[in-house]
């Protein structure tokens, strides 16, 4: 499975800083809890990523 392998899971997904100093992304999927924690310059580089993604799928043409 990768990337572009369509799933028919429906999960929520909730960003916020820990009581540690940390970012969580902490995804829901009915069963399934993961809780990721970065540090804030980790999260930084992701959220770049992020918005290159965003920016290069504004170019795909479909």
């Amino acid at each position: 499975m990768g990337i572009n392998d369509e799933r028919d899971i429906e999960a929520n997904l909730q960003i916020g800083p820990t009581d540690h100093g940390q970012v969580r992304l902490f995804i829901d999927a009915g069963q399934f809890e993961v809780p990721m924690d970065f540090t804030p310059e980790e999260a930084e580089e992701i959220a770049e990523e992020i918005l290159a993604a965003a920016k290069a799928a504004r170019l795909v043409k479909r």
